[in-house]
């Protein structure tokens, strides 16, 4: 949710403490320990798109790149976390568990409770794309709603910060600007391919999709159609996404600038999901990112 989609050599996740940069070779990362050090780990990574390289085809590399971040960003968080409390990393930490049960919970109330909801307002509307917008306008609430809430804890107010401290640091890289601390503080903490963004865009981008569907489909069947379609969906949103990252690259053309604008929304949202960064975490940031470019074939890296 809070990291910047790896449509480039240079991607990223805030983690517990620190921050996970992901180059074109591996990962880097930055968490400062119980005594205040910065702590950098370094791990090689081979993408599933350069093994395979059909992986590479529009629309489906979207669905490879999520895999790629939800598997490399749950790890990271369970070592960044046993980092940051002085404890030592165990793979039954990795959170597969906690993973499912996000998955079930995602399908109860970002699925079946819309689809509910759908159900009982097709007997007085008949109009799909009224309907499918309405449904559309449950999942969106419910996103802002929950983001909004977690945002208010003290805990996840400090990962938003390491959040824009990535986003801070990537937007100085970006714009061609020597990374120290103080130059990457004046950044904004809003990237166009953040995680946040994905999300939400994927969440619009349903209410066009969805509305081709049957509307008078029994729920688990409007269920089960709107999960198979989830990989299209997701594989949209991720060329958007990707599209509008590249307005950071000077010379931008219209395609990356109408995709820029497109994407606004999910600008706008991460507003709740990120935190402008102090010195320290940006310090923090800029230290993951040095390890994840760090790394070349051929080399061993920090483990």
């Amino acid at each position: 949710m809070g990291e910047v989609l790896r449509v480039d050599p240079i991607g990223g996740q805030a983690v517990i403490e620190g921050v996970m940069m992901r180059g074109a070779h591996g990962v880097g990362l930055a968490v400062r320990g119980p005594d205040g050090t910065i702590q950098v780990r370094q791990e090689s990574v081979s993408s599933l798109r350069e093994r395979y390289p059909w992986l590479k085809l529009p629309l489906v590399r979207g669905v490879a790149a999520l895999i790629e971040s939800l598997t490399v960003g749950i790890k990271m968080l369970n070592l960044s976390a046993a980092i940051a409390t002085g404890t030592e990393a165990t793979e039954e930490g990795i959170g597969w568990i906690p993973l499912l049960v996000g998955l079930a919970a995602f399908i109860l109330f970002f699925k079946v409770l819309p689809a509910l909801v759908f159900a009982q307002l097709r007997h007085v509307l008949s109009q799909r794309v009224l309907l499918s917008t309405i449904e559309g306008a449950i999942r969106v609430t419910l996103l802002v709603g929950y983001l909004g809430a977690i945002s208010l804890f003290k805990d996840v107010k400090r990962l938003f910060q390491y959040h824009g401290a990535e986003h801070q640091v990537i937007n100085c890289v970006e714009a061609g600007k020597p990374l120290t601390p103080e130059n990457a503080l004046a950044f904004s903490p809003i990237h166009p391919r953040c995680g946040t963004s994905f999300l939400l865009i994927t969440l619009l981008i349903q209410i066009a999709v969805f509305s081709f569907l049957d509307p008078g489909l029994a729920v688990w069947q409007r269920v089960a159609w709107q999960v198979a379609l989830l990989p299209v969906v997701a594989g949209i949103a991720f060329e958007l996404i990707r599209l509008a990252g590249q307005t950071a690259s000077k010379g931008a053309g219209w395609a990356p600038r109408l995709a820029l604008w497109a994407t606004k929304p999910g600008q706008w949202l991460q507003r709740i999901t990120t935190r402008p960064a102090d010195l320290g975490q940006i310090e923090v940031a800029i230290a993951s990112l040095n390890a994840a470019l760090a790394i070349r074939p051929g080399i061993q890296p920090v483990p």
